[in-house]
């Protein structure tokens, strides 16, 4: 799951009531896909921060909640407002995440180009969506540049 740093960082996330929020404001039809279909409570997620100073994974965070309608959908006040998004048939959908664990070592986009277990990861070749999918070697091996060892993966 992709977060700009200076919009909702991993450290925000820490810091949230219960370290936990909703992961709301997607709108692209493939990554809701993901988080309605694909995403279930207990899942591990890997934190990247885009647009950073080098971008790159900051932490694993968990599904704590299956995806559910996006309330922002249908708030006119809320910049993610969207007109034709319908409450009894939503067209989006968000999940709810908590925080699990901050990396010691930030984990940039060029420790994973470079890295040669890591070469076919989503987030290479689909590096404009905001939820990507990751293998349990790929998430095992982001988890061990991370911190030296395995938080497994689901």
């Amino acid at each position: 799951m992709k977060s700009e740093a200076e919009c909702f960082s991993y450290d925000d996330l820490a810091t949230a009531l219960d370290k936990t929020t909703c992961w709301d404001g997607v709108r692209n039809f493939e990554a809701r896909n993901m988080m309605r279909d694909l995403m279930k409570k207990g899942d591990l997620v890997l934190y990247y921060h885009s647009k950073g100073n080098p971008p790159g994974v900051a932490g694993v965070a968990k599904i704590v909640r299956d995806g559910y309608p996006d309330s922002t959908a249908f708030d006119k006040k809320d910049r993610h407002f969207d007109a034709k998004s319908d409450p009894a048939k939503p067209t989006w959908y968000m999940v709810d995440v908590k925080a699990v664990k901050k990396f010691k070592n930030f984990v940039s986009i060029n420790d994973l180009r470079s890295h040669p277990l890591l070469q076919n990861m989503a987030l290479f070749k689909r590096n404009r969506l905001s939820v990507t999918a990751v293998t349990p070697e790929e998430f095992d091996e982001v988890c061990n540049l991370g911190d030296g060892h395995t938080t497994k993966a689901k």
